[in-house]
């Protein structure tokens, strides 16, 4: 079965692209945690926003959206399997939403 990854592939491109300033992305995780456009536990605020602005894998020392999206879905990594997948998927979403914003 083949499938077709180029949709994403060029997504994560630019993404990888995409510079943010800390305005931004502390405005993106306040946005996704304290005005609730993702459902997960507010607590993982600060893990998310640690693990941006602190990476722990050089790939991820860039402010991009990629990397801001690395440290949610590292954060989301303590849910439990339903609400990560939640998050995860509206996680796109969101980003996506910033990312035309910006444009």
């Amino acid at each position: 079965m083949q499938r077709n990854f180029e949709p994403m592939r060029k997504q994560i491109e630019t993404w990888q692209r995409s510079e943010l300033t800390d305005v931004t992305a502390k405005l993106v995780i306040y946005e996704a945690f304290v005005e609730g456009k993702l459902e997960a536990l507010k607590h993982l605020a600060r893990t998310v926003h640690d693990l941006y602005f602190q990476p722990k894998y050089a790939e991820f020392q860039a402010r991009t959206i990629w990397s801001l999206s690395n440290a949610f879905t590292a954060a989301f990594k303590d849910l439990d399997a339903i609400p990560q997948f939640k998050a995860t998927a509206k996680l796109g979403e969101v980003l996506e939403a910033r990312l035309s914003q910006a444009s």
